[in-house]
C-alpha cells in the first residue's frame, strides 16, 4: 500500500486473498508498501489466510499499514525492491494506492521485465486518477459522506454562532473531494484548483474572494458561512508566499507536505484583516478535515467496489496479465495498461481534475453566493455591498471586481 489510507483498502486486501488461495495460490501480505522491501528487508511479511480477512472488509484504515516509499527515486532502491521481491519468491504483486504508487508500480513491473506480474489498483479519496466513464477511485465515496455530515454539523454552528468556517479538505492537484463535499451539503461556497487558469495565483485573489463573499452574504442578513477551500489551493502560490505558510516539507515523491501547511488559517487572518478595513468584524475559524475521512469505515458502495476491485486483480495475476491498473467499466472488469495511464507531457501518471466546463460543476457554482459577473453588471447590487462594507460603489468595485471568477 503507497500513499495515505482510503476507506476500502482492507476489502481489497480480503477480496484478492480470499480468491487467491481458492485458487491454490500462496498469499502473503507486505507491511508498509515498498518501504523495507526498498532497505532488503523481507521480514516484514505475513502469511494471510481467509478466517484472518474475510471480515476485514467492514473497517477502515489498512491491516498491511502504508507508506509513502519511493522506489522510484533511485535506480538503485527500484533493484533492490525487486530483489526483496525475488526473495521472497513473489510472482505476482498486486499494489494499492494513488498516481504516485502508481508510477512506481509500473516502473517495478518494467524492471521485472516478466518475472513478476503487477497490477495496481487505485485508491486515493483525491478521486485524481484518470478512470473510464467518471467512475471515482475507491475510498472517495465514504471520504466525501463523513466530510458532508462534519460540513453539516460546522454548518449548523456557523449559523448558530454567527462565525465563519473555512473548512480545508484534501486534494493536491484536483478539488474533487472538496467539490463534492461542499455541493452536496450545500456549503456557502467551495474554492478549488482547477477554478483558476493563471499561475501563480496571488494569495491576494483567494483573499478578496473569500471577503466578497463574506460582505455580498452580509448584505443578504446572515453573517455565518461555510467555505470549503481544497487543500491544492496553496500549490497556486508563488514559492516566496507559498512559504509565509510555514515550513515547506516534501515527501520522498516531491510533493509539498499540504497537510502540514496553514493555508485556512492564514485566510482566515487575512480574510478578517481585509475586512477590517471595512470596518466589517468577522469571526473567522479555520477548519482542517482530511485526516478524519482515510480512515473512515466504508460505507457499502465502496465495500462492494473494493471487493470487485480485489477480485479482478486476484483474476488478472492468476491469469497471467501483468502491467495493467484494474477498473470497472458499465459492470465489467477493464484493465488499463500502464503505458495508457502517463501523462505524455510529464511522463508520470495522468491527474484527472474537476472538469470546470461540465454541468455538474456550473450546477455547484450557481448555488454558491460569491461575487460574479453579474453582480458587477448589476448597480443596484454593487451599490448595495458598497453600503454594506460603508464604501462607495467605485471603491466596492476596484477592490473586488478582480476577484470574480466565474463558473
Amino acid at each position: 500500500m503507497g500513499g495515505g489510507p482510503a476507506p476500502g483498502i482492507n476489502s481489497v486486501i480480503g477480496a484478492a486473498t480470499i480468491y487467491s488461495l481458492l485458487q491454490g495460490a500462496q498469499v502473503i501480505g507486505i507491511q508498509d508498501g515498498f518501504k523495507w522491501l526498498m532497505d532488503g528487508d523481507v521480514r516484514k511479511v505475513q502469511p494471510l489466510r481467509i478466517d484472518e480477512v474475510s471480515r476485514i472488509h467492514f473497517r477502515g484504515g489498512s491491516c498491511l499499514g502504508t507508506s509513502r516509499a519511493n522506489p522510484t527515486k533511485d535506480p538503485a532502491l527500484l533493484e533492490k525492491t525487486l530483489a526483496s521481491l525475488r526473495r521472497l519468491n513473489v510472482s505476482g504483486l498486486i499494489t494499492i494506492g494513488g498516481d504516485d504508487t502508481a508510477f512506481s508500480a509500473m516502473k517495478l513491473g518494467e524492471r521485472a521485465a516478466g518475472q513478476i506480474r503487477v497490477v495496481h489498483v487505485p485508491k486515493t479519496i483525491d478521486n485524481d486518477l484518470e478512470l473510464p466513464h467518471g467512475m471515482p477511485t475507491f475510498g472517495f465515496q465514504t471520504a466525501r459522506h463523513v466530510g458532508v455530515d462534519l460540513l453539516k454539523n460546522l454548518m449548523v454552528d456557523a449559523q448558530t454562532s454567527s462565525r465563519w468556517y473555512f473548512v480545508v479538505a484534501m486534494g493536491r492537484k484536483a478539488g474533487h473531494l472538496a467539490l463534492g463535499m461542499g455541493k452536496a451539503a450545500g456549503a456557502t461556497l467551495t474554492l478549488i484548483p482547477e477554478e483558476f487558469s493563471k499561475v501563480p495565483v496571488p494569495l491576494e485573489k483567494l483573499e478578496n474572494i473569500l471577503a466578497g463573499a463574506i460582505i455580498k452574504r452580509l448584505s443578504m442578513g446572515h453573517a455565518d458561512g461555510v467555505a470549503v477551500l481544497a487543500e491544492g489551493l496553496a500549490e497556486l502560490l508563488d514559492e516566496e508566499e507559498l512559504h509565509e505558510l510555514g515550513d515547506v516539507q516534501r515527501d520522498q515523491h516531491g510533493h509539498v507536505r499540504l497537510g502540514e501547511l496553514n493555508i485556512g488559517e492564514m485566510l482566515a487572518h487575512r480574510v478578517g484583516e481585509r475586512l477590517n478595513q471595512f470596518g466589517i468584524k468577522a469571526s473567522i475559524v479555520a477548519k482542517n478535515i482530511g485526516y478524519e475521512l482515510r480512515c473512515a469505515d466504508p460505507i457499502p458502495f465502496d465495500m462492494e467496489y473494493t471487493r470487485d476491485l480485489g477480485y479482478c486483480a486476484a483474476t488478472f495475476i492468476l491469469d497471467g496479465g501483468n502491467g495493467a491498473m484494474v477498473s470497472i467499466d458499465n459492470g465489467r472488469f477493464f484493465p488499463i495498461p500502464f503505458a495508457e495511464i502517463l501523462d505524455p507531457a510529464t511522463g508520470r501518471t495522468r491527474v484527472r481534475m474537476v472538469d470546470i466546463a461540465s454541468d455538474s460543476y456550473h450546477v455547484a457554482h450557481q448555488y454558491m453566493v460569491r461575487l460574479s459577473k453579474d453582480d458587477f453588471d448589476d448597480p443596484k447590487a454593487i451599490r448595495r455591498y458598497a453600503a454594506t462594507a460603508g464604501t462607495t460603489p467605485d471603491r466596492f468595485r476596484a477592490e473586488f471586481e478582480g476577484a470574480v471568477v466565474e463558473g
